[in-house]
């Protein structure tokens, strides 16, 4: 029987402590969602599980002109339409700079690195005047239009691919596959890891952007959830129990995703660390 020595023991315990006051704000908020208003400040754990704020959410919230579960769909259709479009840019994007020779691919690259050193609220203001110019404001258009493309998304695919044989490319290119092709049913399969992590990083941060969709959306029924939380919070402050619900179900997606890509993530994480 190996012996389990005190160091290590130490260093277990010292992290499932710090994991667990990590994960203590989200577990006061699960569970104070389901407890009744006047103890969610009180205790921690409640006399009794309720279902009111959520029944609030479903039921109530519509006729105060907070349609909860219309921003929740909003925010499932923005965040999967940018993640998709995102994950597929680049790969063909990230597949032309890594394995198609031609003159300014070098300069190209390098002008990604750059855009990717400036920080992303330097470009609300004109990307701000553009959607106004165009007529685009309070749409969905205003939303998506600006995160269809991602210069870390290219980043990451350009160098993967890299590292992927040219074998691969030219047994492709003998079974008569086109670049197209080749992009999805190839280099797309074998790169799973970075898909997952440009996907789950991506989605995270369409879903909790905030100051991008609170400039362009005023519409209660195009809103994204994570604005709609915010501009309840503000004008019905008495309504904690519904906010902590519905912040439970905003995280719900994300922790999903997690779960479904946590293999091709963790993949991913320790290919980058190497």
């Amino acid at each position: 029987m190996k012996r389990i020595k005190i160091p290590d023991l130490i260093l277990h315990a010292v992290m499932i402590f710090l994991a667990f006051i990590w994960i203590y704000p989200y577990l006061w908020l699960f569970i104070s969602s389901f407890k009744p208003a006047r103890e969610i400040f009180t205790t921690f754990v409640p006399s009794r599980f309720t279902l009111e704020h959520y029944q609030f959410i479903f039921l109530m919230s519509g006729r105060l002109g907070r349609p909860f579960v219309r921003a929740l769909l909003n925010s499932v259709f923005v965040a999967s339409t940018v993640t998709f479009s995102v994950v597929m840019t680049s790969a063909f994007v990230g597949f032309t700079l890594a394995k198609i020779r031609f003159a300014l691919s070098r300069l190209i690259f390098n002008f990604i690195l750059y855009q990717m050193l400036f920080p992303g609220f330097m470009f609300l203001i004109p990307l701000f005047i553009l959607v106004r110019t165009f007529g685009l404001m309070n749409s969905y258009l205003a939303l998506i239009l600006p995160g269809l493309l991602s210069s870390w998304g290219t980043f990451m695919f350009t160098q993967s691919f890299k590292t992927i044989p040219e074998d691969y490319i030219d047994a492709a290119k003998l079974d008569g596959a086109n670049r197209f092709w080749i992009v999805l049913r190839v280099m797309l399969p074998l790169a799973r890891s970075t898909a997952s992590i440009v996907g789950l990083f991506t989605f995270i941060g369409i879903w909790d952007n905030f100051l991008w969709p609170l400039m362009v959306m005023k519409d209660y029924n195009k809103m994204p959830l994570a604005v709609l939380l915010a501009t309840f919070n503000h004008e019905y402050a008495g309504y904690v129990g519904p906010v902590l619900a519905g912040a439970v179900l905003q995280t719900i997606p994300m922790v999903l995703i997690f779960l479904i890509l946590r293999k091709y993530f963790l993949q991913g994480i320790s290919m980058s660390l190497r």
